[in-house]
């Protein structure tokens, strides 16, 4: 079964997240596997650039966003057909996907969408980002929700759990970033707010909160990323012991941010599910944030997360908590294996699903790629793990 992984944003979480996805399906037996990514990704121009079969040029403007809309398709039908995908995988959508998934479909492919939000934040993403990704969900065969939150939105929205499109639920692996290892020196702990830095992120929740503690029970925070100059950030500036960087962060500095932090807080308003929180986990640091969302779904199972209601007095109670802990050396999740094993739940899902009209021989060497992986138990309601009906 030859399998087409692609996402083609530039900066953020979005290539990361496809790599990853490439990487943990390359080498299954019977599975061949193709990555697709914008050849100017911030991850392609890194040290250690990911493997990819298909780098495509994307847009840099609108007039360059038209213009690829309006003569891409041939393009990208030329370049599947040398491909011939079975089964093509959007990591991320993005303003260009919907003519990927026509090219797809004229090309008889099953395609699958992972969906990361169903609806947009506050301040978040770009014109027609919605109405875009709804269409790509409806030229899709089936969508794979990172959260239960996402699943249950997506239902609602009527764009999947039907006969048509199936529903898969695909959990977020932890994000593993290059940390490095330094002697910590003493001092207070560190806490880290890293991400764009949004309305939604709640960071007036946090300026509030750490606002209420003592000076002597405060801890040295460090908030960086990247947004609009929001008044909130200015509370924050003024409380001691707060650094804030309004700045993008490069893919070669978040290791070094992650390896400064002892834990990381998501004071969120909303969330479906965070990259910042995966990247947390991989790199063995304990993570506050509000039960908001898909937050707690995600952080459920997490050994060290704290959970709090999206309040100051709620958030200054969870960082006096961990604060009172002991700080115990970091010891990051397996993020390869928790990847190799959400991949595996995923292909088993998609099988049962949306079972491919292949040849008898192609069926058995794509279910080769999925030995291994636990049957559903009768009676579940499942049609595989993960899958939603």
């Amino acid at each position: 079964m030859k399998i087409l992984v692609w996402q083609w944003g530039r900066r953020g979480a979005g290539p990361r997240f496809a790599a990853c996805l490439a990487d943990a399906l390359r080498g299954r037996p019977g599975i061949e596997v193709a990555l697709s990514l914008c050849r100017n990704a911030e991850i392609m121009a890194g040290a250690s650039p990911p493997r990819c079969e298909m780098p495509v040029r994307t847009y840099r403007g609108k007039l360059s966003f038209l213009a690829r809309l309006l003569t891409a398709l041939p393009f990208l039908v030329a370049r599947l057909h040398r491909i011939r995908p079975d089964l093509a995988i959007c990591a991320m959508p993005g303003p260009l996907d919907v003519l990927m998934a026509v090219a797809l479909r004229l090309l008889r492919a099953r395609v699958v969408v992972i969906v990361h939000d169903a609806d947009s934040h506050p301040g978040d993403g770009f014109p027609m980002q919605m109405a875009l990704q709804r269409l790509l969900c409806r030229l899709a065969h089936g969508l794979a929700a990172l959260c239960g939150h996402v699943g249950v939105r997506l239902q609602a929205q009527g764009l999947a759990g039907n006969t048509s499109r199936a529903l898969l639920l695909f959990e977020h692996p932890p994000f593993a970033f290059d940390v490095p290892v330094a002697e910590r020196p003493p001092g207070p702990p560190r806490l880290l707010c890293f991400g764009r830095l949004l309305p939604y992120k709640g960071l007036d929740l946090l300026a509030e909160a750490l606002a209420s503690l003592p000076p002597a029970g405060r801890p040295e925070v460090r908030v960086a990323g990247c947004g609009p100059d929001l008044p909130a950030l200015d509370a924050l500036r003024g409380i001691p012991g707060v650094t804030v960087e309004n700045r993008w962060v490069p893919e070669p500095e978040i290791g070094r941010l992650l390896a400064w932090s002892d834990a990381l807080v998501l004071p969120y308003r909303e969330a479906s599910q965070s990259g910042v929180a995966a990247a947390a986990l991989a790199a063995g640091r304990p993570v506050i944030a509000t039960r908001v969302g898909g937050l707690g779904e995600q952080l459920a199972a997490a050994p060290r997360a704290l959970l709090c209601e999206p309040r100051p007095d709620s958030l200054a109670r969870a960082i006096r908590t961990w604060m009172a802990e002991p700080h115990e050396a970091p010891q990051g999740a397996d993020a390869a294996e928790a990847w190799r094993q959400a991949v595996s739940a995923l292909l088993l899902a998609i099988e049962t699903a949306l079972p491919t009209r292949a040849s008898p021989a192609r069926r058995r060497a794509g279910r080769i790629g999925v030995r291994g992986v636990r049957r559903p138990r009768p009676g579940t309601g499942l049609a595989g793990p993960g899958v939603l009906r």
